[in-house]
């Protein structure tokens, strides 16, 4: 049944879905034009709200690109590089390739949402080499594990709220990764999905011949270009263990310190900072922590250019009402029981036009904060329903799609086919962890 689902899904992306910069130009369209329609607002009030807030998202920008940075470089050190390929192994055949590189996917990106982008990619491109599989299932089956990373350990909302200082904190106080991270009702969510979405991905995989496969010579990497000829001085400062280690240690201390001397939580910068020298040690030269960073700046390219954009869609959202709006829409009718349901389904769709789980609490909390505690329901399962809404139609949503498909050398269109049919039962598993759990 999901094999016959997915045909008419695949082929209906591959016709309609445009590139994800034209999404963004399409979505702010429509944001204008709702504000302008439904709040009556008028063009220059809406203009002037969206330039106004264009280059309001600079520093989480800053904090959102080097989480995938230093993902990518932890994730293409060489270590991480050799275990990827031990595992490459045990796929024996296209069933097992495609339930190995979802599973991984998964582990990864709930220990972090940039790491598990690029894992999954690199995981996707070394099975590709050892077996015969659809290769955007393969793909599409790596950046499907994405959908757990709002509900792990770089959760940015869950993060936030755990952080001193944040801007709800006069009205919530700090809530630790204990309600909301750690709480039996998102673990539990975690584990079906941990089970679900490969079944799903397997079940998906199209008979040979509509099956698309890639020539396994095409993604062989030049092993020739990863030699190192040091022919001048300055080289040796480049390619030395001694100074990367000298640098790279002592940061690793620090976390050590952070962690467990001082009790230390989790926020997006202890993360960069985290991944960043991890992959500045397990990289062991200057050198090879910066041939990965090229490659990495290429892969965020989209956040550069996009992320600006949604910023002034966030704004015009905002500014307008039209946020409030929705949202207020969509809870209205709510109850006890159903607000976490409803706070789901609300940032699933505010996440079509702020796909920022930071700005999408920015948007949702002075809505949703003020109904749970009218309500009595509990902060933390609000603020999780929100967050799972965020990462669930990403699925649906191409922009952090954008660094799988450059690593793998795909477009949106190739695997969002397969990503509709996740959307699909990953909203109905949520949808019901979130009441019933």
């Amino acid at each position: 049944m999901l094999k016959f689902l997915s045909r008419p899904a695949v082929k209906l992306v591959e016709r309609y879905l445009p590139d994800p910069y034209i999404f963004v130009l399409l979505l702010t369209i429509i944001a204008a034009a709702a504000a302008i329609a439904v709040e009556r607002q008028t063009p220059l009030a809406v203009m002037r709200f969206w330039g106004d807030g264009f280059w309001n998202l600079l520093t989480f920008s800053m904090q959102m690109l080097l989480v995938l940075v230093t993902g990518f470089m932890l994730a293409s050190s060489p270590p991480i590089k050799r275990l990827l390929q031990k595992l490459a192994s045990l796929a024996r055949n296209a069933g097992g390739a495609i339930i190995l590189v979802t599973l991984v996917s998964l582990a990864a990106s709930w220990i972090n949402w940039g790491f598990g982008l690029v894992v999954g990619a690199l995981f996707a491109k070394e099975l590709a080499r050892l077996v015969r599989v659809d290769y955007r299932l393969l793909v599409a089956s790596a950046y499907s594990g994405f959908v757990v990373w709002h509900g792990g350990l770089a959760g940015s909302i869950p993060l936030t709220i755990a952080t001193e200082g944040h801007f709800t904190a006069d009205q919530i106080g700090v809530i630790g990764t204990g309600s909301t991270i750690f709480a039996f009702f998102n673990l539990a969510l975690v584990a079906c999905l941990f089970i679900s979405i490969p079944l799903v991905n397997r079940l998906m995989l199209p008979d040979d011949k509509e099956s698309v496969y890639v020539d396994p010579k095409l993604l062989e990497e030049d092993d020739e270009a990863t030699r190192v000829r040091i022919t001048r001085p300055a080289e040796r400062l480049e390619n030395s263990v001694t100074l990367a280690w000298l640098v790279g240690i002592p940061g690793v201390i620090f976390l050590l310190d952070h962690f467990v001397l001082r009790g230390g939580g989790l926020n997006l910068n202890v993360v960069n900072f985290m991944f960043l020298f991890l992959a500045i040690v397990l990289h062991r030269t200057p050198r090879s922590l910066l041939e990965s960073l090229h490659e990495a700046i290429k892969g965020g390219a989209g956040i550069v250019i996009q992320f600006p954009f949604y910023a002034g869609i966030m704004a015009i959202m905002i500014q307008s009402g039209l946020a409030e709006t929705m949202s207020e829409s969509l809870i209205s009718f709510a109850t006890e029981a159903s607000l976490p349901f409803w706070s789901f389904i609300s940032a699933g769709i505010v996440n079509l036009f702020v796909p920022s789980g930071g700005g999408q609490w920015a948007v949702q909390a002075p809505v949703m904060l003020p109904a749970a505690e009218a309500l009595g329901v509990d902060i933390s399962r609000v603020a999780m329903a929100v967050a799972w809404g965020d990462a669930w139609t990403n699925l649906l949503q191409p922009f952090w799609a954008l660094p799988v498909l450059a690593i793998a050398g795909l477009k949106a269109k190739d695997i969002m086919g397969f990503c509709l049919v996740q959307l699909l039962i990953t909203g109905i598993i949520i949808a019901v962890g979130l009441t019933w759990f």
